[in-house]
Protein backbone atom coordinates (compact mmCIF):
# COMPACT_ATOMS: atom_id res chain seq x y z
CA UNK A 1 0.00 0.00 0.00
CA UNK A 2 2.53 2.39 0.65
CA UNK A 3 4.40 1.42 -1.98
CA UNK A 4 1.75 2.71 -4.38
CA UNK A 5 1.12 6.16 -2.36
CA UNK A 6 4.79 6.59 -2.82
CA UNK A 7 4.51 5.92 -6.48
CA UNK A 8 1.42 8.94 -6.76
CA UNK A 9 3.31 11.49 -4.84
CA UNK A 10 4.82 12.71 -8.14
CA UNK A 11 1.52 13.16 -9.70
CA UNK A 12 -0.03 14.88 -7.20
CA UNK A 13 2.80 17.32 -6.91
CA UNK A 14 2.71 17.81 -10.29
CA UNK A 15 -0.99 18.25 -9.60
CA UNK A 16 -0.80 21.19 -6.64
CA UNK A 17 2.05 23.06 -8.90
CA UNK A 18 -0.19 23.38 -11.71
CA UNK A 19 -3.33 24.55 -9.55
CA UNK A 20 -0.69 26.89 -7.89
CA UNK A 21 1.37 28.21 -10.91
CA UNK A 22 -1.35 28.11 -13.86
CA UNK A 23 -4.85 27.31 -12.66
CA UNK A 24 -5.56 30.06 -9.89
CA UNK A 25 -4.11 33.01 -11.78
CA UNK A 26 -6.60 32.38 -14.50
CA UNK A 27 -8.72 31.99 -12.22
CA UNK A 28 -7.87 35.63 -10.69
CA UNK A 29 -7.85 37.10 -14.02
CA UNK A 30 -11.25 35.87 -15.13
CA UNK A 31 -12.33 37.66 -11.92
CA UNK A 32 -10.39 40.69 -12.67
CA UNK A 33 -11.55 40.92 -16.81
CA UNK A 34 -15.52 40.01 -15.46
CA UNK A 35 -15.58 43.04 -12.63
CA UNK A 36 -13.78 45.19 -15.12
CA UNK A 37 -17.04 44.50 -17.68
CA UNK A 38 -19.48 45.03 -14.97
CA UNK A 39 -18.44 48.05 -14.07
CA UNK A 40 -18.02 49.65 -17.02
CA UNK A 41 -19.97 52.87 -17.43
CA UNK A 42 -21.12 55.48 -19.78
CA UNK A 43 -17.91 58.08 -20.49
CA UNK A 44 -15.67 55.83 -19.73
CA UNK A 45 -12.71 54.97 -22.40
CA UNK A 46 -11.85 51.21 -23.40
CA UNK A 47 -10.01 49.13 -25.42
CA UNK A 48 -11.94 46.27 -27.04
CA UNK A 49 -10.20 43.04 -28.03
CA UNK A 50 -10.05 43.73 -31.75
CA UNK A 51 -7.87 47.38 -30.60
CA UNK A 52 -10.58 49.64 -31.40
CA UNK A 53 -10.25 52.41 -28.70
CA UNK A 54 -13.08 54.74 -27.85
CA UNK A 55 -15.62 55.85 -25.48
CA UNK A 56 -18.80 54.48 -24.18
CA UNK A 57 -21.59 56.50 -24.90
CA UNK A 58 -24.10 53.95 -23.72
CA UNK A 59 -24.54 51.23 -21.73
CA UNK A 60 -27.51 48.25 -22.55
CA UNK A 61 -28.70 45.34 -20.19
CA UNK A 62 -28.32 42.90 -22.86
CA UNK A 63 -24.27 42.60 -22.37
CA UNK A 64 -24.02 45.28 -25.26
CA UNK A 65 -22.30 48.67 -24.90
CA UNK A 66 -22.08 51.92 -27.53
CA UNK A 67 -18.86 53.13 -27.60
CA UNK A 68 -17.85 55.75 -30.11
CA UNK A 69 -14.55 55.27 -32.08
CA UNK A 70 -14.30 58.41 -34.38
CA UNK A 71 -16.87 61.90 -33.82
CA UNK A 72 -20.63 60.36 -34.46
CA UNK A 73 -19.47 56.89 -35.45
CA UNK A 74 -20.19 54.66 -32.75
CA UNK A 75 -20.19 50.84 -32.56
CA UNK A 76 -21.80 48.41 -30.91
CA UNK A 77 -19.86 45.75 -28.96
CA UNK A 78 -20.30 43.06 -26.65
CA UNK A 79 -19.12 43.27 -23.11
CA UNK A 80 -16.79 40.45 -22.86
CA UNK A 81 -14.62 41.41 -25.47
CA UNK A 82 -13.87 44.51 -24.02
CA UNK A 83 -10.02 43.86 -23.09
CA UNK A 84 -9.55 47.01 -20.99
CA UNK A 85 -11.00 50.45 -19.40
CA UNK A 86 -8.86 53.11 -19.67
CA UNK A 87 -10.12 55.97 -17.92
CA UNK A 88 -12.47 55.33 -15.83
CA UNK A 89 -14.98 57.78 -14.92
CA UNK A 90 -14.95 60.10 -12.02
CA UNK A 91 -17.86 59.81 -9.77
CA UNK A 92 -20.15 63.43 -9.57
CA UNK A 93 -18.64 64.64 -6.75
CA UNK A 94 -15.00 64.48 -7.84
CA UNK A 95 -15.91 65.98 -11.23
CA UNK A 96 -17.76 68.91 -9.64
CA UNK A 97 -14.14 69.55 -7.43
CA UNK A 98 -12.54 72.89 -8.61
CA UNK A 99 -10.04 72.27 -11.61
CA UNK A 100 -5.97 73.69 -10.82
CA UNK A 101 -5.43 77.30 -10.66
CA UNK A 102 -3.94 78.74 -14.08
CA UNK A 103 -4.45 75.99 -16.44
CA UNK A 104 -1.30 74.07 -16.19
CA UNK A 105 -1.45 70.40 -15.85
CA UNK A 106 0.01 69.03 -12.30
CA UNK A 107 2.17 66.39 -11.53
CA UNK A 108 4.61 64.75 -13.64
CA UNK A 109 7.77 66.77 -15.44
CA UNK A 110 5.65 69.78 -16.63
CA UNK A 111 6.35 70.90 -12.92
CA UNK A 112 10.44 70.74 -13.80
CA UNK A 113 10.53 72.78 -16.88
CA UNK A 114 7.86 76.10 -15.68
CA UNK A 115 9.22 79.37 -16.32
CA UNK A 116 9.28 81.75 -13.53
Amino acid sequence: MSQELVQLMPLILIGVVFYFLLIRPQQKRVKAHREMVEGVRRGDNVVTAGGLMGKVTKVREDNVVQVEIAPDVKVDVVKSTLSEVRGKTEPAAAAAAPADKGGEKSGGLSGLFKKK
